[in-house]
């Protein structure tokens, strides 16, 4: 009888040792990354940055990104959140993951529905016109809305998006009306609103700067302000919301974080906590999140606070502005 409990003890032994061995192995195939806004804009730009860089530090295994756009993220966020929690299908956070569930009661995912693996990169938002746009400062613009509220429109991924927040609370802190003093037109992703600039089908826009950058160095669009704590290093004469004395946009800006559906091992999640601190001195990473506008936080944030207190901000707005009661 000892001689059969002995046996067992030793298989049960050999099976925890294999599948701490197997778990240790992580990843043994391609990582997905969801980005759940549409090609060009900056979820995709974050995502294909992570993936150049991550893999680097996951064994050289691929790391490949898929966009599922539509319902404000939510789409490409609640296929993630209801995946097999394995490690292999991630999800490229934006600040939508925590403003969709704060404006939509019955948003299909909370936004502590994950698992939190870290943040990745601060993405300020920058209020743009086209380069022959009349308009050369907020200011200018803002008076335009004031003589005639309405007339004017503005792209943005939908009104409770974070693009369409950029530009109510900048309204709301002119004493207009968030929701009338400016003509919404939507269209899906950074990279069709920015092309929507640039066609003239809308007379500014504030979206993430990874979408504009380029316009922007290239003389194609004028930037009149930036949604930061700080001045960007590469408009250091474009002044933040907060130093024209606008109190809710100056609350806003965007960002990106890497999150994957609930309950992932332990042992993946350390994984990629290690990743993500290496990949935040990666020189690549840091050349790549410059280009597009951005501030790597890689591995420094406390993602799960500072993802709370974007849910709190959002929902107040939308309380605020009426969206929800």
């Amino acid at each position: 009888m000892k001689s059969v409990l002995k046996n067992i003890v030793a298989a049960a032994a050999l099976v925890l040792a294999a599948g701490t061995a197997h778990a240790g192995d992580y990843p043994e195939k391609a990582v997905t990354i969801v980005a759940p806004y549409g090609a060009g804009g900056a979820s995709d730009m974050a995502a294909r940055a992570l993936a150049e860089t991550a893999r680097d530090y996951l064994g050289d295994q691929p790391v490949v990104v898929v966009n599922k756009p539509g319902n404000g993220g939510m789409i490409g966020a609640r296929f993630v959140s209801e995946i097999e929690p394995d490690g292999y299908t991630l999800l490229l956070a934006r600040v939508g993951m925590a403003l969709y569930p704060a404006v939509q009661e019955s948003s299909p995912v909370g936004w502590d529905g994950y698992t939190f693996l870290g943040s990745l990169e601060a993405t300020p938002m920058i209020l743009a016109v086209a380069e022959n746009s009349p308009y050369k400062s907020a200011e200018e613009l803002i008076a335009a809305m004031k003589a005639e509220p309405g007339t004017l429109t503005y792209g943005a991924s939908g009104a409770t998006a974070i693009d369409g927040f950029t530009v109510q609370a900048l309204l709301a802190d002119n004493e207009l009306d968030p929701l009338t003093a400016a003509t919404l037109v939507p269209y899906k992703g950074g990279g069709a609103l920015a092309t929507a600039l640039l066609g003239g089908h809308v007379d500014f826009l504030a979206i993430a700067a990874g979408s504009l950058m380029p316009h922007i160095e290239s003389g194609k669009m004028r930037a009149l302000m930036v949604y930061a704590p700080s001045r960007m290093d590469t408009l250091p004469d474009v002044p933040t919301a907060a130093e024209l004395g606008f109190d809710k946009a100056g609350q806003i800006t965007g960002w990106s974080a890497l999150y994957g559906p609930k309950d992932l091992p332990e042992e993946v999640v350390t994984r990629w906590q290690e990743t993500l601190n290496k990949v935040g001195e990666d020189e690549t990473w840091l050349e790549l999140a410059k280009r597009r506008g951005s501030i790597s936080t890689a591995g420094k944030e406390d993602m799960p606070a500072y993802a709370k207190s974007q849910y709190e901000l959002f929902n107040g707005l939308a309380r605020e502005f009426g969206y929800i009661q």
